[in-house]
């Protein structure tokens, strides 16, 4: 890349973390240091200003990154990622959203503690939530460290890697600083910002083809290599059972996996009635289907535009397409337009990135504090303290976080962030469906969901082709993969189930019929909903 990208790039990276850390400082001085401030930003956010907040959220640089380079290599294989991440949203909006904000206060935790014994429920949902949040951020972290190498030119690791170490110090300190009000504002401005991207890119591409979308779809498939076969089922999923399973596999994480998500489940705290909560849903859907539909573009014009081959030499996982092919719609390498489209492009995605670590890491350490400390702590704490532990948290989450993204750069990110929907569908959304609907859940079945399904999710992960035993591995020169899948939801997720169903049915504990029908009626009114 010239120096002209490197220079305005970095400028547009410059300004828009100043911007959000001018945010957080702001937000920092008007806080009032209470528990309800920093984990639900006082509960004070309109549905619209939620729904962006939400979307910002949920639209990473798995979506802007690591889909559009999935679109660009496997042509129809990818769009299995668009469809699992919106539909999904249907089982947000009615199953979860307004009966998460009416049972809970802060975090996942909350919903189930409500009828069960506290603390080893809460241990249980705490330490779980933790994991999803990190494996998360492993992806944002791997997203940075690629758009990063792409901008300075450099293909060594040590570009990257300090990339890495920067997103970890800035994510802790929004969260330190700012808690949850700083966050929610960071993301908001992040969707405006990627949705406005994503839009002028789209629209570049469908003027490059003149508006035919079928010419842009045989072009694709031309350049792909693949011919038509790029268009139609199989090209990634197909070559084998294993392939077809995994493809399975995959879409169940996918669709499942979003519910039990601990940063988007705590969204819907900083709204003052499940009312708003069930409005934010509505609006995230808007917006989040609006920018998977001009993902489906971006992806189909990379493949066009650039090629395979060149999204290829300059990332094996396909992450920097989105980049590559605004510096062309832009004009080529050189060109002044190019260079400056290539630039909000970079920063955008960099926008993107900082914006969901904030929120992640928001989330695990609220799960660190308010779940595993206030649990494990022999007296009775304070909120105020519960903060305090909070900001440690990040810190703590942070490094956890650096480290594994370091380990795992050269994996896709989109895959990266599948892996944490399977886990999040093994093992929170188990516990919380059950704690809803079934009347007589009992604690041993709490903590037996969230176990059987975060345990064989992890274990199923280590055993598999993403750890060890391929040329694409965390670890390629040593094999102990044991289990033929990268994605272990299909065997995990029903595992988590039925883990919390054979909890409950051995269990000598009597379900609290009283504590059931207070839930179902507080979920299903609002009546007496924080």
């Amino acid at each position: 890349m010239t120096g002209g990208h490197q220079t305005l790039a970095l400028l547009l990276f410059s300004g828009f973390v100043a911007v959000t850390l001018g945010i957080t400082t702001w937000v920092s001085r008007r806080r009032r240091g209470s528990a309800e401030e920093f984990y639900a930003g006082g509960r004070l956010f309109s549905p619209m200003e939620n729904g962006f907040a939400i979307a910002g959220d949920y639209m990473s640089a798995a979506s802007f990154l690591g889909v559009t380079g999935l679109i660009a290599l496997y042509g129809y294989d990818g769009l299995l990622y668009v469809v699992g991440f919106l539909v999904a949203w249907l089982v947000v909006l009615f199953l979860v959203a307004e009966l998460v904000r009416n049972c809970g206060r802060f975090t996942l935790a909350d919903v189930v503690a409500a009828r069960m014994s506290e603390r080893p429920v809460r241990i249980a949902a705490g330490t779980s939530s933790v994991t999803v949040s990190v494996l998360y951020l492993v992806a944002q972290m791997v997203g940075a460290g690629s758009l990063v190498a792409l901008l300075l030119g450099r293909t060594g690791g040590a570009a990257r890697a300090w990339t890495v170490i920067g997103v970890g110090a800035l994510m802790v300190i929004y969260v330190s600083l700012g808690g949850m009000r700083a966050t929610t504002w960071i993301q908001i401005v992040k969707a405006v910002l990627l949705l406005s991207g994503t839009i002028v890119l789209t629209v570049l591409v469908l003027l490059r083809f003149h508006g035919d979308f079928d010419r842009l779809l045989l072009t694709a498939a031309d350049r792909s290599g693949h011919g038509r076969a790029f268009l139609a089922p199989g090209l990634k999923y197909g070559g084998s059972w294993t392939a077809r399973l995994d493809f399975i596999s995959l879409g169940l994480a996918l669709v499942l996996g979003t519910a039990g998500l601990p940063h988007i489940l705590s969204r819907f705290y900083t709204v003052p009635t499940a009312r708003a909560a069930r409005r934010s849903a509505v609006w995230s859907i808007g917006l989040i289907g609006g920018f998977y539909l001009m993902t489906i573009v971006l992806g189909l014009g990379a493949a066009a535009v650039v090629g395979p081959d060149a999204v290829r030499g300059s990332n094996a996982a396909g992450n920097t397409a989105v980049p590559l092919l605004a510096l062309d719609l832009g004009g080529g390498a050189g060109s002044t337009s190019g260079t400056i489209l290539f630039a909000v492009v970079a920063a955008v995605a960099f926008a993107t990135i900082l914006a969901v670590v904030a929120g992640l890491t928001l989330a695990s350490s609220a799960s660190v504090a308010h779940d595993l400390y206030a649990s494990l702590r022999r007296s009775s704490g304070t909120p105020r303290g519960e903060v305090v532990v909070a900001r440690f948290a990040a810190l703590g989450i942070g490094v956890v976080a650096i480290v594994l993204g370091l380990l795992a750069r050269d994996l896709n990110v989109a895959y990266l962030v599948g892996l944490a929907f399977a886990v999040a569908a093994s093992a929170n959304l188990p516990v919380l469906l059950y704690s809803l609907f079934w009347r007589g859940f009992t604690t041993r079945g709490a903590v037996w969901a969230v176990y059987g399904g975060l345990i064989p999710a992890l274990g199923l992960v280590l055993l598999s082709p993403v750890v060890s035993g391929s040329p694409d591995s965390l670890f390629p020169g040593v094999d102990f993969q044991y289990f033929p899948l990268q994605n272990p939801g299909i065997v995990s997720i029903p595992l988590g189930f039925l883990a919390g169903w054979l909890g409950t049915v051995t269990s000598a504990e009597v379900a609290d019929e009283a504590k059931y029908a207070e839930t179902e009626v507080r979920s299903l009114t609002g009546a007496g909903a924080v």
